[in-house]
């Protein structure tokens, strides 16, 4: 349930969550697909696992997570003491409803043989069905220490997967989710764009299907794209994913021109997550207020959920929220 919205106009937003955070000793915690004024409001910026782990090193007594609810739970399965809020309880994830906890045991139980690395992108109790927690950055360290000969099952997102596949030569069982953001950009519209500038290189989050995959010069995490496209010589970049990660590169290098890959439509607009767009400066205002919406997790679903999240972090630490720079095999 969300906090109810009280009449507010004319409120100084900045000034009053600057206020109240004091007052809870609170920590803002904004995705890079948050809005620009979101962002800039916030202590810290970045991936969804990175800003959990950044807030767990806090003495804080609140955390705020401007995200969506996954991304909260994983605050709250490293932060079991703190109170963990979300702006709007209703901003959820396309790949976590693609992958409900009941159908993923199922499948589980129909392939026994195999174990089960699970995309951070999902709930709590899909964490907690998984063998291991992989991000974008982590994910191909983890599968070169696995032996080939494992059969493993990849959820949900069946893009990152397909892409795993395809750069390491493995086999995986796909689950058949994927995310609404980056399944809507067009292929034809990337040429389009291409063509236009042809000297701007891509580059593109691995969610996207191979189709934009295809074209790109560098696929990596939301970080690793934000990376790459500072340290580019060249002067326009063509940016495939959410397009609000966009003002964290304008603010770093301001000289140069980047461009959000088009959809479907010709433009980037409905390239924006929705459930990011239901976080407002209102609603932050309101949980810090109201303290809540307040995420929780039982005890047992967070110990379960955090043994997969510690064995990537045992297996894979110095790749967490270090980007994963590199081309597809196929267009090198």
């Amino acid at each position: 349930m969300n906090a109810p919205l009280d009449n507010l106009v004319q409120t100084d937003w900045v000034q009053e969550i600057k206020r109240l955070k004091k007052e809870r000793n609170a920590v803002i915690l904004a995705h890079y697909y948050q809005t620009p004024e979101i962002q800039d409001i916030a202590d810290f910026i970045g991936d969804s696992l990175d800003l959990s782990r950044k807030a767990a090193e806090t003495d804080a007594d609140v955390i705020v997570f401007c995200g969506v609810r996954f991304m909260a739970e994983v605050a709250k399965i490293l932060s079991p003491e703190k109170t963990v809020l979300v702006p709007d309880m209703e901003a959820g994830c396309s790949l976590e409803d693609s992958c409900p906890p009941e159908e993923l045991a199922a499948f589980r139980k129909a392939h026994p043989d195999h174990i089960a690395l699970t995309y951070i992108n999902c709930s709590a109790e899909v964490k907690a069905l998984s063998d291991i927690i992989v991000t974008s950055s982590s994910a191909e360290k983890i599968l070169s220490e696995i032996p080939e000969s494992q059969p493993i099952i990849f959820a949900p997102d069946r893009n990152l997967g397909a892409w795993l596949n395809r750069k390491t030569g493995r086999d995986m069982l796909l689950w058949p989710g994927s995310c609404i953001v980056h399944e809507n950009f067009s292929e034809t519209e990337l040429l389009k764009l291409k063509q236009l500038h042809p000297n701007a290189p891509i580059a593109a989050h691995p969610e996207c299907p191979a189709a934009i995959l295809d074209h790109a010069d560098v696929v990596g995490s939301t970080r690793a794209i934000l990376e790459f496209a500072l340290k580019s010589d060249s002067d326009t970049i063509i940016v495939a994913t959410e397009p609000h990660i966009i003002h964290q590169m304008e603010k770093a290098a301001p000289h140069k021109t980047f461009i959000g890959a088009p959809g479907m439509d010709g433009n980037c607009n409905c390239n924006m997550c929705p459930y990011m767009a239901l976080n407002t400066m209102e609603k932050l205002y309101l949980a810090l207020k109201n303290k809540a919406p307040e995420v929780t997790l039982d005890e047992k679903t967070r110990l379960a959920a955090k043994k997969p999240l510690d064995k990537m972090l045992e297996m894979a630490a110095s790749t967490v929220g270090a980007g994963d720079l590199g081309a597809m095999a196929s267009a090198q």
